[in-house]
């Protein structure tokens, strides 16, 4: 059997954010795979944009990447107690692209964030957008990487064996979705 292909989506531009850290871990934690990066520089969500030139490129290569995945991490920082702009705009962009390609993917969202709730209500909402797209959340004790900014060493790995262990444990189930 050929490795699972694994798309990995930051919710952060940010070259360096802690959630690209938080996404690296993870997609180490998932194994052999063949990894595809999403990239959310996409323009923003605009239905006369649509309607006068279609989807835009970008929009249809993350909607290929998604339809070509097996199972999708999601890693997210929380902006002002949500879900970062640039991600909902993403999964605005993707619900419109025909052949509702989220539906039925084996996804596992994770979340690293300066404050002390380690991103948990912007997961809360990612999950709940990702629901109504009708995905497969993988179940099971959410990842949430309190206080980041001190949370990884300079090699970039979480530097608590807890959040290790709920990440690779998070990855594990997500891995057994698909092999």
């Amino acid at each position: 059997m050929s490795a699972p292909k694994l798309l990995a989506i930051s919710g952060s531009l940010r070259a360096g954010s802690y959630n690209r850290k938080l996404l690296a871990q993870a997609v180490d934690a998932f194994g052999e795979a063949e990894v595809m990066q999403a990239d959310l520089n996409l323009p923003l969500y605009d239905g006369d944009l649509e309607d006068a030139e279609g989807i835009p490129e970008a929009v249809q290569v993350l909607a290929d990447q998604v339809a070509a995945a097996d199972a999708i991490v999601i890693a997210s920082p929380e902006y002002n107690k949500g879900i970062p702009g640039v991600l909902k705009n993403a999964l605005d962009w993707v619900s419109r692209v025909p052949g509702a390609v989220l539906a039925d993917k084996p996804t596992v969202v994770i979340s690293a964030a300066a404050g002390r709730t380690g991103g948990e209500t912007a997961q809360f909402m990612v999950m709940h957008c990702l629901a109504q797209l009708q995905v497969r959340l993988i179940p099971g004790p959410q990842v949430l990487v309190a206080a980041a900014q001190n949370a990884f060493d300079d090699e970039g790995r979480l530097v608590e064996e807890r959040n290790a262990k709920a990440v690779a444990g998070r990855m594990k189930k997500l891995r057994a979705e698909v092999t």
